[in-house]
């Protein structure tokens, strides 16, 4: 039997009323009967099959229609012929609890708690102490007061400056003033890219794009007076969450090849991780989840673990014309009164594989794309010099959504590294964070404006 992945066939046994439990007893390489058993019994091996929605799978797949593999986690999985997920094998007592007294079996231990003053069960009042570098300092350095006439203001109507943003620099520990900054910009429609704790040049350039909007300036050391407008809309910028049978599930893969045509043999490009597929729900870098949740198993249903409140979120209306900057690596929407509705940090083009300068139209969208590589057409990956169709998912070259426009070939789509945004090039389209992306193609249609600037 193979450490890696073992494969069994499921035996039938008669079907199961909703909502009882079920124990599969796989023993050996031979196939063995599968058994309902006491999910709160010591030593049966008790165990309950999740679907991918969350609910508790309430018959047991006939003979052959299912193998059983093992996800990343170690969880069995049962798979259809097809390749679908049928449901996850979870520990009852994991999910349910266990009768009386211990919730936990005994070789089960409780995730670390997060220290410093949070509350898993509750929303924060505040923000946190315990994230603090001891400096006092609300930013790593003061933002730059503009003059009276806006940055914006060029000759050209909605074009943005030609200089660069600022260089600030991300290193060092993140700061929860600073989370609260990026979550409040990004409530309002002015992405910050992935919420991570530091002031970078995404940071920076979400708030010159709101202060153009508002008219308001933005004072980025007055942490009080940003947690009143968080308070008054949405609410404290941490809250927690507590995961799911389904977040457990996946399904996901174990790893996502770099070569394309070893990509085009999956059947899809998933989430490899709960903490992936978390970090994209609360738009946040994958390793800032992480960091603010030490100890913690996000694969364990019912583990609580703390995420960035997103509130509601405000970017909304109808877009008219899309501005990508080229210079600024950044995409901005307006609606037909040429109001800006919001702001996103991007990767266009590179000077191999320079994006298109002028005018273009949006011709369609597709959510949850799959995409063709033409190396004919597009650049050449590796060695790879055949047509490839690569498979849809959140890791898929171009992401979630793919907003193709009238130049051939080019298009506005998600990503499958959010934390690159704005801080790489592409291969000449317009590359977002797949949630901006997603948050995009829902205001556009076919015809909007999308004009390139240098």
């Amino acid at each position: 039997m193979s450490d890696h992945i073992s494969i069994w066939e499921i035996t039938a046994v008669p079907r199961l009323r909703k909502s009882v439990f079920l124990a599969v007893a796989l023993a050996s390489t031979a196939c063995g009967p599968v058994l309902a058993r006491d999910p709160y019994g010591y030593g049966n091996g008790g165990t309950v099959l999740i679907t991918p929605s969350g609910e508790v799978l309430d018959y047991v797949p006939e003979r052959g229609a299912v193998t059983i593999a093992r996800d990343r986690a170690g969880h069995k999985v049962l798979i259809d012929r097809y390749g679908n997920l049928v449901a996850t094998e979870m520990p009852a007592d994991v999910v349910y609890g266990r009768r009386g007294g211990d919730r936990y079996r005994q070789d089960y231990y409780p995730p670390a708690p997060s220290g410093g003053g949070y509350d898993d069960d509750v929303i924060t009042s505040g923000i946190p102490d315990d994230m603090q570098d001891g400096s006092g300092e609300a930013l790593e350095q003061p933002y730059p007061q503009g003059s009276e006439r806006s940055p914006y203001a060029t000759g050209r109507q909605n074009e943005m400056p030609r200089q660069s943003a600022p260089q600030i620099s991300a290193s060092g520990p993140a700061k929860p003033e600073i989370t609260a900054l990026q979550v409040f910009l990004d409530r309002e429609g002015f992405s910050p890219g992935a919420i991570d704790g530091h002031m970078g040049q995404n940071v920076q350039k979400a708030i010159e794009a709101w202060q153009q909007k508002t008219g308001e300036t933005l004072d980025t050391k007055n942490t009080d007076a940003i947690m009143e407008r968080l308070r008054m809309n949405g609410g404290m910028p941490f809250t927690s969450y507590t995961i799911t049978a389904a977040d457990a599930a996946g399904p996901y893969v174990a790893e996502i090849p770099e070569d394309y045509s070893q990509k085009a043999m999956l059947s899809s490009l998933s989430y490899t991780s709960t903490t992936e597929m978390l970090a994209e729900k609360f738009h946040m870098d994958e390793n800032y989840l992480k960091a603010i949740n030490p100890g913690v198993d996000f694969t364990i249903p019912g583990t609580t673990v703390k995420v960035v409140n997103l509130g509601q979120q405000n970017a909304g209306g109808k877009v008219a014309k899309i501005l990508a900057d080229k210079g600024r690596k950044q995409v901005f929407a307006y609606d037909d009164q040429g109001q800006l509705l919001a702001a996103y940090p991007a990767s266009i083009g590179s000077s191999d594989t320079p994006s298109p300068s002028g005018t273009v139209t949006v011709e369609r969208v597709a959510f949850n794309p799959g995409y063709t590589y033409n190396p004919r057409l597009n650049f050449q990956q590796g060695n790879n010099d055949k047509v490839l169709n690569i498979p849809p998912g959140p890791n898929g070259p171009v992401g979630t959504v793919w907003i193709a426009l009238s130049k051939p070939t080019y298009g506005i789509h998600g990503t499958p590294e959010p934390s690159k945004i704005g801080r790489t090039q592409s291969h000449g389209c317009i590359r977002l964070t797949n949630w901006d992306a997603t948050e995009l193609a829902k205001m556009v249609q076919p015809g909007v404006t999308v004009e390139f600037v240098d």
